[in-house]
């Protein structure tokens, strides 16, 4: 792993606040022009902005990852990419928990209210009202809340590679590769809907890896959309199983929920840990508990990138 990436890890790992983005933006783009990469900024929804290096119109690859950080949360983010039932039974039995705890609230400040003989109908009112603003709030937690203090996986994992690549990229692949780095995916995917919405006909065609949570996991999966089908040969030529890593391609019956499901050919790379069943699974994320960041992936998924690179670049 180069020194700029270990630079993003000690120094810019919480990328929340609008203070902390633009720190990072500042480093990221500085550093870009340094090596000789044309940098902008794009704004898109609800104040996104993405970063945009090189030229992805042009280029014959696009590498993206999400910058932005999640909120701190009790419970990590389950995800069982090939086991669909588990991976939305867990959501469910999540979002119920959490909803439930103001809905519980709310009963026992009903049933308090009506033990010192408040009107039954006031009481009915005040515990609706209760429940609604419990409910807001832990939406808002969700979604808005404290920063996760520790996202070496999520995301942190996903930027440094997309800085591995850059700076090990050789110059004669500069011009044919472009890399963005993408606002609010943790809130919606707000930044990459922003930038397919805005450059929809250029992205038609275009083949996008997008790296989310690869640091912690030997196993790395290539949930490919139905398009990218066309460039599987390239993709398990440029990241071969080794002795250390086994990879996955797939565009059927596979989830996983990140940026490249706004491309028509868009690829999410994830590194997935398996169960002695053979149960690929992601765990950690949105937790201080992530904090596990194995630096071989980073530099086995910069190797293959570069590979890919120099396989598009002559197409």
């Amino acid at each position: 792993m180069t020194e700029s990436s270990r630079k993003i890890l000690s120094n810019y790992e919480v990328r929340k606040t609008y203070k902390q983005k633009s720190a990072f933006i500042d480093y990221v783009t500085e550093y870009a022009k340094e090596k000789g990469y044309s940098a902008k900024v794009e704004k898109g929804a609800s104040k996104s902005r993405n970063i945009v290096l090189g030229n992805p119109e042009t280029a014959k690859v696009v590498y993206t990852a999400h910058y932005d950080t999640c909120p701190r949360l009790p419970f990590p983010n389950f995800i069982t990419p090939k086991n669909i039932f588990i991976y939305v039974l867990y959501q469910i039995a999540l979002t119920i928990f959490l909803l439930g705890i103001p809905m519980l609230i709310a009963i026992g400040v009903g049933e308090l209210l009506r033990a010192f003989t408040t009107p039954d109908d006031v009481a009915r009112i005040i515990q609706v009202w209760t429940e609604y603003i419990g409910i807001l709030v832990i939406l808002y937690l969700m979604m808005m809340g404290p920063a996760n203090p520790h996202t070496a996986n999520d995301n942190t994992s996903g930027v440094t590679t997309l800085v591995n690549i850059m700076d090990n990229l050789p110059e004669n692949l500069r011009d044919s590769t472009a890399f963005i780095f993408f606002d609010l995916e943790e809130v919606g995917l707000v930044g990459s809907s922003s930038y397919a919405k805005a450059h929809k006909a250029a992205m038609k065609d275009k083949l996008l890896i997008n790296f989310d949570c690869v640091s912690d996991g030997k196993t790395i999966l290539f949930a490919m959309k139905k398009g990218a089908d066309k460039y599987l040969e390239e993709l398990k030529f440029s990241f071969p199983t080794t002795e250390e890593f086994t990879t996955e391609f797939l565009s059927k019956g596979v989830i996983y929920p990140s940026d490249q499901a706004r491309f028509p050919l868009g690829v999410g790379v994830a590194a997935l840990k398996k169960t002695k069943r053979g149960l690929l699974y992601m765990n950690r994320i949105h937790t201080a508990k992530d904090t596990v960041f194995e630096e071989e992936n980073i530099d086995y998924l910069t190797d293959g990138a570069i590979k890919l690179a120099e396989v598009m670049s002559n197409k």
